[in-house]
């Protein structure tokens, strides 16, 4: 027996505990609660023409059912504010209740007042405070979307970019650096009046009798390490609950990489509210896709469950055989595609743990962790695949259609493990 073995038992790594404002955002009788003790959400924004009303209604459509718990769309123009309401009653036609938001930059104050049923068909303001006038201006636009946001009682999220910071703002600050003993590097400032843009106008809303409660705030730039100082030092200035996002992600692996890296980061540190994965689609890719890599963050740190999570090997000199790959994809797929359905159908089916491993090595022992789990032949193998259901073997599969009978056996385990609960409470 080693004589060094500790002596206490080490802690399981889990995110901190987050403190933050709560809100909520209202259609109908879909309520979603923002801050608090409430789940960190997941929101996405189309990149449909939103006087396209048939095209974003649809794209809004797949984003909600991908897990999207809010969307946001562009409202840019009167046309644009004319065809929100129609969104709206598309959306309801076809029974997705999800919340929508508006983004406005530069004539918000206009469009909300001008188009009253547009203000009231949005369930929230994004309000970016770089972008809302110049000099006298600033405060009075300012003021009039707020103004809208109370009269008709809507949440706001005060978004800030670095893309579109108050250049007044940033040239004050940088003049009061100028004057320090020390200067700031020139990123310090930056950071400084991005957070203080954000928490400035949030106390200007309050000030007019916003309840503090409705308003979230962000402070998004692009670069991994510049998102974390920002949000690091915005959360330990306010309470207020905070979206996240690396804004201009990227697309493909690099806006995936960078935008996991930055939010796993904060997250784990309990910063962030609601998050937003802003990928660049891949020519051909779906908008979904974004909703996907927010859903996994969540889920891989252990904040969320949305997806029956499947076990997969990497593939080694003993699977030259792409069997376990495609089966492991198949029903990757298959489980995604059948969530809409199963989330009312089987309640409690995102708990669902499968296994698709490919080889003698580790296979049996991932397959009984899971409660269904299947080991492929890996080279050389015999040509059998023992399928572990509940930790146990229960039987073999052999020949040429393994992966059409373990897809059966899955959907006969969902139904009978989760179907049963559905069942007993209709």
């Amino acid at each position: 027996m080693p004589s060094n073995l500790i002596t206490q038992a080490i802690p399981s790594a889990a995110p901190m505990a987050r403190k933050s404002l709560q809100s909520r955002v209202v259609w109908g009788s879909r309520v979603v609660t923002v801050g608090g003790q409430a789940p960190v959400r997941v929101q996405s924004m189309t990149n449909t023409d939103t006087v396209d009303v048939i095209g974003t209604a649809i794209q809004v459509k797949e984003l909600a059912l991908a897990g999207s718990e809010m969307v946001r769309i562009t409202v840019n123009t009167p046309e644009a504010a004319e065809a929100v309401p129609h969104i709206r009653d598309q959306l309801d036609k076809m029974g997705i209740d999800v919340p929508l938001i508006g983004d406005f930059h530069y004539n918000g104050h206009r469009l909300l007042s001008d188009h009253p049923a547009c203000a009231e068909a949005l369930s929230k303001y994004r309000i970016n405070p770089g972008n809302v006038g110049k000099g006298e201006k600033h405060d009075i636009q300012f003021g009039q979307m707020i103004e809208a946001a109370m009269r008709w009682d809507k949440p706001i999220r005060i978004g800030v970019n670095w893309g579109s910071l108050d250049q007044e703002l940033l040239a004050e600050l940088m003049d009061q650096n100028s004057q320090r003993p020390t200067p700031w590097e020139s990123r310090q400032v930056m950071y400084e009046a991005l957070i203080t843009s954000a928490i400035t106008s949030a106390n200007k809303a309050h000030e007019m009798g916003m309840v503090r409660e409705q308003i979230t705030l962000s402070c998004k730039v692009s670069g991994v390490q510049d998102l974390i100082a920002v949000y690091r030092e915005l959360s330990k200035r306010t309470d207020y609950s905070l979206h996240l996002g690396l804004t201009e992600a990227g697309m493909g692996t690099k806006g995936t990489v960078a935008s996991s890296t930055a939010l796993s980061i904060l997250l784990q540190e309990g910063i962030g509210d609601t998050i937003r994965v802003s990928l660049t689609p891949q020519p051909g890719e779906s908008r979904t896709q974004e909703v996907v890599i927010a859903s996994e963050i969540l889920q891989s740190l252990g904040l969320r469950i949305f997806v029956p999570s499947v076990t997969a090997c990497p593939g080694c000199g003993r699977t030259t055989s792409s069997t376990f790959q495609e089966l492991a994809k198949q029903i990757d797929d298959f489980l995604r595609a059948q969530m809409p359905v199963w989330r009312s159908r089987y309640p409690g089916v995102e708990n669902l743990k499968l296994a698709v491993m490919g080889c003698i090595v580790n296979g049996p022992g991932e397959s009984k962790h899971a409660d269904i789990g299947i080991s492929l032949p890996g080279t050389g193998e015999a040509p059998a695949a023992p399928v572990f259901i509940d930790g146990e073997k229960k039987l073999t599969l052999r020949g040429d259609n393994i992966a059409q009978e373990f897809q059966v056996l899955v959907e006969q385990y969902i139904d009978n493990r989760f179907g049963a609960t559905s069942k007993a409470t209709t």
